[in-house]
């Protein structure tokens, strides 16, 4: 279903993996909040809204940290996002938060606006790696923050978490699982770190002072990842998310599946489902500039069938339900399919009679794969 991602570009604090954009400076967030609905005033007047479907849409607020904002701010966002772009109240309104802001009185404000979806990012239960990855929370108040705010009601909770850290061994991430499973959230995400040049952790890399844990400990904390949420009742529906049934993240799979959406903020992007994509400046002072001169600062970008085709690889085999044949073009399918068989006679692919899957044994190395697939210019 189609859905609206408004991003709030502020943190508190710098954690030392994140390249996602945002500032540490909190000087300007009442301006930017004017700024974010201007920017849905001037989209709705132009035309742009969320089409193909009766059924209610979905909100998501990342970022960034969207709990920088107290509940009623966040609330005006999304009256706003309602009445200029949603059919109905949204089905899912999915609010992303750190631990250590929700507090009894602001989970109770924030289930009052009508959020429905938490997405709370614990990222271990480890103290020395919450330190290590700059967190502002501990392993405690990681877990006490999920059970207050199902005492506030939540009933569909999601948490991430991080493997593949440097130091975490594998009996370290057995513990955090575990304690993950004993919170009994609905929805969790587990990705493995990747290291990014601009990152702090990418600049300690580069001085020789920090290394990637090795391929062996990656594929060994993964399977156990896998086996333990399965056994659990989780399904494994993404590379990186596992849900319980009746779960699953339905904003992000919005994604995944190349539908439509209307991004707001600095660095958000949007996409019609179709060949046109829009991203705006990844800058806080650009953006306000831009946006109180009643210009979105987007860049446009038309779509060729052979991005549509690699976009349609990239995100559909990340999936457990995989690509549908009839969504490839004539022209690619002939290469696709002879590809494919090498990759189904390995059993590194699966086929069900329209969709082809990567077993989720073999997502870890889903890049190698799909990278195998995609069509580049000669």
């Amino acid at each position: 279903m189609p859905g609206l991602y408004i991003h709030i570009p502020f943190c508190k604090q710098l954690c030392s993996y994140c390249d996602f954009y945002f500032s540490v400076s909190l000087a300007r967030t009442a301006e930017m909040l004017n700024c974010m609905m201007k920017e849905m005033d001037i989209r709705a007047s132009k035309g742009e809204q969320l089409y193909g479907t009766p059924e209610p849409c979905t909100l998501y607020f990342g970022g960034g940290t969207p709990t920088v904002y107290r509940a009623g701010e966040l609330k005006r966002l999304s009256e706003k996002a309602v009445s200029l772009f949603f059919p109905q109240s949204p089905s899912e309104w999915t609010v992303e938060a750190n631990p250590d802001d929700l507090t009894e009185d602001y989970l109770r404000q924030l289930a009052e606006t009508g959020v429905n979806r938490l997405s709370i990012g614990i990222q271990s239960f480890i103290d020395r790696d919450l330190q290590a990855m700059r967190r502002r929370h501990s392993a405690r108040q990681a877990a006490e923050s999920v059970r207050r705010a199902k005492g506030a009601g939540f009933g569909n909770i999601s948490i991430d978490l991080i493997y593949g850290f440097p130091g975490m061994s594998l009996k370290e991430w057995e513990y955090c699982l575990d304690r993950a499973l004993e919170l009994n959230v609905e929805h969790i995400s587990a990705y493995h770190l990747s290291i990014e040049s601009k990152t702090v952790l990418g600049k300690l890399r580069d001085r020789g002072e920090f290394s990637p844990v090795d391929d062996r400990l990656s594929d060994l904390q993964y399977k156990m990842l896998e086996r333990k949420l399965q056994d659990a009742g989780y399904v494994h529906y993404e590379i990186s998310n596992f849900a319980l049934p009746g779960f699953f993240s339905r904003h992000n799979s919005a994604y995944w599946n190349r539908g439509q959406y209307i991004g707001i903020g600095p660095s958000a992007h949007s996409y019609d489902g179709k060949c046109t994509r829009k991203s705006n400046v990844a800058n806080n002072i650009r953006y306000i500039e831009s946006i109180s001169r009643g210009v979105v600062p987007e860049t446009v970008e038309t779509l060729s069938e052979k991005d549509i085709y690699n976009e349609s690889l990239i995100t559909s085999l990340r999936t457990a339900h995989g690509l549908d044949l009839n969504t490839v073009p004539e022209i690619f399918r002939a290469g696709f399919l002879k590809k494919a068989a090498r990759y189904l006679n390995s059993g590194r692919m699966t086929y069900t009679g329209r969709y082809y899957a990567i077993p989720s044994q073999y997502f870890l190395i889903s890049d190698s794969i799909i990278s195998d697939f995609i069509e580049v210019d000669c």
